[in-house]
């Protein structure tokens, strides 16, 4: 299986969109079309294979972590069942990490902190064990709970524009 990675981040042409739509929707990953759609935009990188055909994808969105109170690109990862157990699910992380690092830099002003994973595949997030995985810190469990993992861009800074946000006190 190649591990290669195809750079997509903000440069998603219509025909990617359309296979990316095709792929989760075969592979059953999201629940509609629209969804499918929304989602090709937010395409870091692809993996395909010697046949050109898509096997995994990832994807970012720029989110606040209120755990962090600070902007992250909240990072997700899909490879075909035929794709998984192969060991280069880490790989693909690093690799689209790297393409989100530099577009980061390429900014006037940084935008996110860093990566964040969140690991839904509870078996792929027993996997990891280190409190440092990869460039990974491991920082809690979401409200779903879930392990999540963040890995700071070189140079990293806390924005304090209107950030961080105000922490809710309770009564």
């Amino acid at each position: 299986m190649a591990t290669d990675t195809v750079a997509l981040w903000k440069r998603v042409t219509p025909q990617v969109q359309d296979e990316l739509v095709e792929f989760w929707l075969r592979h059953r990953a999201l629940p509609s079309r629209e969804v499918a759609e929304q989602r090709a935009q937010q395409a870091v990188a692809i993996g395909r294979d010697d046949d050109g055909a898509i096997w995994g994808v990832s994807t970012a969105s720029l989110r606040v972590l209120p755990r962090l109170r600070q902007p992250v690109y909240a990072y997700r990862q899909f490879f075909a069942a035929s794709h998984r157990g192969r060991g280069a699910a880490r790989e693909f992380a690093i690799a689209s990490r790297a393409i989100l690092e530099a577009y980061n830099a390429s900014l006037a002003a940084p935008e996110s902190l860093g990566v964040l994973l969140e690991f839904e595949n509870r078996d792929l997030g027993a996997r990891y064990t280190g409190a440092v995985e990869s460039g990974f810190v491991f920082i809690g469990y979401s409200p779903r709970g879930f392990a999540q993992r963040i890995s700071y861009f070189d140079g990293a800074q806390l924005a304090h524009v209107g950030l961080p946000a105000q922490v809710r006190r309770r009564a």
